[in-house]
């Protein structure tokens, strides 16, 4: 089946997940949704979208989209996420982060374990052609047993966090976390709606035995000129060789020790992954396999974020899973001295 697919957002982070329909012929880009106008015109003109609405639940009813993404700033998140489920939307691809603090955090679980939709994250990183090709590396022992990842981010934690910390996750075959214990220092909000650490940095334990060191913010390595987000990086290392990717490079042995080296091209692999991203979640609609960066893992991954903020304030690791107290983001302000 063609799958009825809406926009509900039409900022610019919108346009990554439009131009994918470039490539994708299993859905159809049907109506848009932003109480903007003029950016819903401009959106839709640029996409060759015809109906377009600045309420919601008119495009809800009269277009009866089969999937939905959701391309809001994350304060927004629940109240809609919990709009399109009532709805009876079969699947939403949500922007990253899908959280900001633990209160929300906690209700999206909730939300998560009542609901029949299918919600996924946006972290289209996962399935970059690189990444997919590296992935494969891993699970076809090309460099032994994983041992360590090191992922890091110059952008803050709220702010690229989430995708390095997907991947570290998908490297360590989404074993359980058993451990985290983070430091943490200064604070942002990025435009009012990504509060985040100026410097974070994690060590993980997995119940496999694989250890990550995560890092976001202040500090975090950089490998040539670029504007902060555009330093996102993963290593992945093993008992017979490693694999490393960056946002326009990438590196890798094996057990003969050579060393391979090449470059890509992000702007044009991000397409591709957007459209590799939202395939996949056509693939969930159809009953076929889940999709990986569903929600439920989603929250795994941001609880593991929550932990790096606990760990902060009560200077000790963090056994996991753990409750995080609905206040955490405000203790954490108020103990590195923003709040």
């Amino acid at each position: 089946m063609t799958y009825r697919c809406a926009f509900l957002g039409c900022g610019p982070r919108a346009r990554g997940h439009a131009e994918a329909y470039r490539q994708i012929t299993r859905g159809k880009l049907v109506a848009l949704c932003d109480m903007n106008a003029e950016r819903l015109n401009a959106f839709g003109d640029t996409y060759g979208v015809a109906a377009r609405y600045t309420d919601l639940d008119e495009m809800l009813a009269r277009e009866k989209p089969d999937l939905v993404h959701l391309v809001t700033p994350p304060t927004l998140r629940v109240g809609l996420m919990t709009r399109l489920a009532e709805a009876g939307v079969a699947g939403v691809i949500v922007e990253k982060p899908v959280c900001i603090g633990a209160d929300d955090y906690k209700a999206l679980r909730a939300l998560e374990a009542r609901s029949r939709c299918k919600f996924v994250v946006n972290h289209q990183l996962r399935h970059h052609p690189k990444i997919l090709e590296f992935l494969a590396a891993v699970r076809n022992g090309e460099i032994g047993e994983v041992r360590f990842i090191d992922a890091s981010s110059r952008y803050p934690m709220a702010g690229q966090g989430p995708h390095i910390l997907d991947l570290t996750f998908a490297f360590a075959g989404y074993a359980p976390v058993t451990s985290v214990f983070g430091a943490s220092s200064g604070y942002d909000d990025i435009n009012g709606t990504h509060p985040s650490p100026r410097a974070a940095e994690s060590l993980i334990t997995f119940a496999s035995g694989v250890r990550a060191a995560l890092m976001a913010g202040e500090g975090a390595p950089e490998f040539e000129p670029g504007p902060s987000w555009a330093h996102k990086r993963i290593a992945v290392y093993g008992t017979h060789g490693f694999l490393h990717w960056r946002m326009n490079a990438w590196e890798r042995s094996g057990p003969d020790g050579k060393v391979l080296q090449g470059r890509h091209e992000y702007a044009a692999e991000d397409v591709v992954g957007q459209a590799n991203h939202t395939n996949a979640m056509f693939d969930w609609l159809d009953g076929k396999a889940v999709h990986p960066c569903n929600l439920a893992t989603s929250l795994d991954e941001w609880l593991v974020i929550l932990a790096g903020y606990q760990s902060t304030v009560e200077a000790r690791a963090v056994a996991m899973p753990f409750d995080p107290p609905d206040d955490l983001l405000q203790r954490f302000k108020a103990h590195v001295g923003a709040g």
